[in-house]
């Protein structure tokens, strides 16, 4: 706050507090076994590596046993996101006791790209949630960033704005939730009280006027000239005006803290509302959202300027009401929020089917994983529902001096400058050139250079000194849209797991950048996920080597009477159990369980795959891997299929031929091996030398189901193409022919 912290303040009860996850000695010892476990595969390796004189099985035991290795040291690091898992519990009732009258500002970023992608109506969706908050409106400042220039997002956010004044004070006065009207209305009214049902009536239909019109003006293309006479912001565009060419455009839509200013229908203010595309031109860079976050945080410096920054993704539109006054538990606590940078939520969905067939939303991640980084002070800012604090945003380090946050107005702050000076002060921050020779990109704002800007962004922050918290309320506070199709869930991973790479073998490696500066488990922790790609090979090998090697009859893992199977049959068994119990308390479902590990093994072997090649081309200054998506299709056919939890293939994509091909190798080994080492030889067959192979290729089989209904028996638009079944058995019958040696 403006006064700074006495004694008597430290001893105030907490605003949050951090709880230890029960049981995590129990789950240490739990480690240790299975550890013991995988140094016992390894050593079965290394004693039992085929000798000078075997006839074939080198190559193939060595490419398993380094596989194992990898698969090992991967473990390992994945237990440093459980080994010390905490929990955030803040209390809403102490900040309002303590600091009602005092609370800051607090600017909310949502970034948009493109109105085909990124419908208009969505967004407002998501402007129209955050704008209703339970917080003092003229302490709120909204503002959409559009890098696509588009005239219909503008207009969108202009019908938005008038509509807000008798939205917020309508869900405001009748405690509605979800505050974002598209997802308020799709649903059955939740009211037979009569003044509420009239009252509702008149508001759904200002929605559905607005949603007409919007529409309309997106399916012509362009904006009447009637419309764009109600509005001066309209005056910007000309037929000069192209989405990557063209001038800095900012709009004051709402002053929220101008007393003069707009008021709702009841009489009360409304946040502040700013539209901004900041300037493109061809031959500079534009660093994409980071570029667009940068533009927003000096923008919203020169209008507003709040110490607490939101940002959203533009389909992400808030849930909570109460989430401001949640995160300001974390940032205004006496004791710790001093050193708190941001606050990061978990990027929840709106549309995931009971079992989460694309496994969208890993329950298990969310729970247990991001919470046990967030015990080594390494939470992850993923570029969406986080809140930050402005400061940490601009590269300063970390210092326990004056760290106060202030509660200040706009009007206080801006000494009443008008709506058309700031407009043409922000333009000036919002042009291209103006982060030439600056230090913008490097150690101010997001950093450029890698596709996942956010979580480069996010380590940097970490190894200046700043504590990020991750808070996983019970009541989700921001719902988005996850992928309905398969190929964009796989295309999406792609791009997340190629930059995280990028990150891993550059200067910001954690192992280099946070050396000395995070904790070692943080360290560990980022790899899970840096290190997507490169873990993708010796998934590829599991998939394969056992499976032609049973064609081949080469045994790859001892006896079941051996008791070097024992190590085996232990840490698979361990493991697959600790993950399903993991799934389970985290509320997921069985089936849950199982449409992620399909999941985990098609992105392991398509998305992450192709990343790994994508890195690789790029460091030989190669061409990329393409993969041509279609935009968000919303067709009946394609919404019950998912609904059903059908997985919708349809295209012809060279990452669903990797796909049919595993399913076909192992189908054909394992029918194979169980004729052979079965069916003909009986129970000494069953206790062989082959029964860990047969295992592997049954396990395969059976997560790839739906592929083998896909192939051969559907027969609607999602199912994939005869193209890719034909390339498949071509593959598959070339691969049956290379010897394993």
């Amino acid at each position: 706050m403006a006064r700074n912290h006495d004694r008597e303040d430290l001893l105030l009860p907490p605003l949050f507090e951090t709880s230890t996850a029960k049981h995590r000695g129990a789950y240490k010892i739990f480690c240790f076994t299975i550890f013991v476990g995988v140094i016992s595969i390894w050593l079965y390796r290394f004693i039992h590596f085929p000798s000078a004189a075997a006839a074939a099985g080198k190559s193939t035991w060595l490419t398993i046993s380094a596989a194992e290795v990898l698969f090992g040291l991967y473990w390992i690091f994945t237990q440093a996101a459980r080994l010390n898992v905490v929990y955030r519990f803040p209390f809403k009732h102490r900040l309002s006791q303590r600091y009602e009258e005092e609370l800051p500002l607090v600017d909310v970023f949502v970034c948009t790209a493109d109105p085909t992608l990124e419908p208009p109506l969505l967004v407002i969706d998501t402007i129209l949630s955050v704008m209703s908050y339970n917080y003092t409106p003229e302490k709120l400042g909204i503002y959409l960033s559009d890098d696509g220039c588009s005239e219909l997002t503008f207009y969108a956010l202009v019908e938005a704005s008038e509509f807000a004044k008798r939205w917020i004070p309508f869900v405001k006065k009748h405690n509605v939730e979800p505050r974002a009207p598209r997802v308020y209305f799709s649903r059955k009214i939740d009211s037979d009280e009569p003044d509420f049902v009239h009252e509702w009536t008149i508001v759904k239909d200002m929605y559905e006027d607005m949603k007409s019109r919007i529409d309309s003006s997106v399916a012509n293309g362009f904006i009447t000239d009637e419309i764009k006479d109600k509005h001066k912001g309209f005056l910007e565009w000309n037929s000069n005006i192209t989405k990557n060419d063209h001038h800095s455009i900012v709009q004051i839509l709402i002053n929220g803290w101008d007393p003069q200013g707009i008021f709702d229908a009841d009489g009360n203010r409304l946040p502040t509302l700013v539209y901004l595309s900041r300037e493109k031109r061809r031959g500079w860079q534009h660093n994409f959202k980071a570029g667009s976050m940068n533009a927003l945080i000096r923008v919203s410096s020169e209008i507003t300027n709040a110490p607490i920054i939101l940002n959203l993704d533009c389909d992400m539109y808030s849930n909570d009401p109460d989430a401001i006054r949640d995160a300001l538990c974390f940032f205004l606590d006496e004791n710790q929020g001093q050193q708190i940078s941001y606050v990061q939520y978990p990027q929840r969905f709106s549309n995931i089917t009971k079992n989460d067939i694309y496994a969208n939303e890993p329950r298990a991640t969310f729970q247990i994983e991001l919470a046990g980084l967030d015990g080594f002070g390494a939470t992850l800012y993923i570029g969406t529902g986080c809140f930050h604090r402005r400061e940490s945003l601009s590269g300063k380090k970390f210092s326990y001096e004056d760290r106060t946050i202030e509660s200040n107005s706009v009007r206080e702050t801006k000494k009443i400058r008008s709506v058309e000076e700031l407009e043409l002060a922000s333009k000036i921050l919002a042009n291209c050139s103006y982060e030439k020779d600056t230090l913008w990109g490097k150690e101010m704002g997001l950093v450029y250079g890698y596709p996942v800007e956010d979580i480069v962004t996010g380590l940097t922050i970490q190894c200046r000194g700043w504590k990020p918290v991750y808070y996983n309320p019970t009541k989700h506070a921001f719902l988005g849209i996850a992928p309905t199709t398969l190929d964009v869930a796989l295309v999406q991973f792609k791009r997340w797991s190629e930059g995280l790479f990028q990150i891993f073998f550059s200067e910001h490696c954690p192992f280099i950048h946070g050396c000395g500066k995070i904790k070692l488990g943080a360290q560990m922790g980022y790899c899970i996920y840096l290190l997507w790609a490169p873990f993708s090979l010796p998934i590829l090998a599991y998939v394969f080597v056992p499976a032609l090697c049973l064609l081949h009859d080469v045994p790859l893992f001892p006896k079941v009477s051996s008791l070097w199977f024992v190590p085996f049959a232990y840490v698979f068994a361990a493991r697959t159990v600790c993950s399903l119990i993991e799934d389970l308390i985290s509320g997921s479902t069985v089936k849950g369980w199982w449409n992620l590990q399909r999941m985990w093994l098609i992105r392991r072997t398509t998305s992450y795959f192709f990343a790994l090649i994508d890195t690789i081309y790029k460091k030989l200054g190669l061409s990329e891997t393409s993969f041509v998506l279609t935009g968000k299709v919303s067709d009946e056919d394609l919404r019950t299929r998912y609904e059903d939890e059908i997985i919708e293939f349809g295209s012809s994509s060279v990452m669903y031929v990797i796909i049919a091909t595993i399913a076909i190798v192992n189908l054909l080994s394992l029918v194979y091996g169980v004729f052979k080492n079965v069916i003909f030889s009986g129970f000494n067959g069953l206790i062989g030398v082959f029964t860990g192979q047969m295992i592997v290729c049954g396990i395969i089989v059976s997560l790839n189901l739906p592929v083998y209904e896909a192939l051969l028996m559907r027969r609607d638009k999602g199912s994939i193409p005869s193209s890719v079944l034909v390339k498949s058995l071509v593959i598959t019958s070339l691969a049956c022919l290379i010897p394993m040696y």
